[in-house]
């Protein structure tokens, strides 16, 4: 395989907004830690961090060297599937636009799995013991975190922009005061009422 795909995701937990699954595909031969210093699971970076190594991706992708994608599934699509179904179809599409032949290996974080004409592998904590997938968990979670900002200008009295829609004591509070928007993930809020998470 000349290149590698690393996929992961980010956003499975929020009460709203859309899940995002990361994409990178590099040349088998990169020394991805080398090229990408400091690389890590996205959830043990500050966000700075994040931001610095989704710009050297960008970096990297604007001169060839490197392809990658986000793909979403919406908050009404994962109530509509389910979040299990909705992400796969999701890495299917994300799968695709990156590698239509299916000439590249992929490796998956958890239980992901690519579509059945990939070469793949899917490795438990592979977006701490991966580089490649610890990319593709920044491209998600950076992308996804951007889109709830945006969102947040659309939503204001959410208040998005601190919590990206994950089950906080604020997101509680303002769903008290206000109700569900369009965005949120109704089978979520279903399941969640009065459960706090992080």
């Amino acid at each position: 395989m000349s290149h590698l795909l690393g996929v992961d995701e980010a956003g499975r937990g929020p009460l709203a907004g859309p899940v995002a699954v990361g994409l990178v595909l590099l040349p088998a031969r990169l020394d991805v830690r080398r090229a990408f210093p400091g690389v890590a699971d996205s959830k043990q970076l500050s966000q700075g961090k994040r931001e610095e190594l989704f710009e050297l991706l960008r970096t990297r992708a604007a001169k060839g060297g490197a392809r990658f994608a986000v793909r979403y599934a919406s908050a009404a699509t994962i109530d509509r599937l389910g979040i299990t179904r909705a992400v796969a179809l999701a890495v299917a599409r994300g799968c695709r636009a990156l590698s239509p032949d299916a000439d590249a290996r992929v490796y998956l974080d958890g239980l992901l799995k690519a579509p059945r004409e990939y070469a793949q592998e899917t490795i438990v904590r592979g977006d701490e013991l991966v580089p490649l997938i610890s990319l593709a968990s920044i491209a998600a979670k950076v992308a996804r975190d951007r889109l709830m900002r945006r969102l947040a200008k659309t939503y204001p009295a959410y208040r998005f922009e601190e919590h990206k829609g994950y089950p906080t004591k604020l997101h509680y509070q303002m769903l008290a005061e206000h109700g569900p928007c369009a965005i949120h993930r109704m089978s979520y809020l279903r399941l969640a009422r009065g459960e706090e998470k992080r």
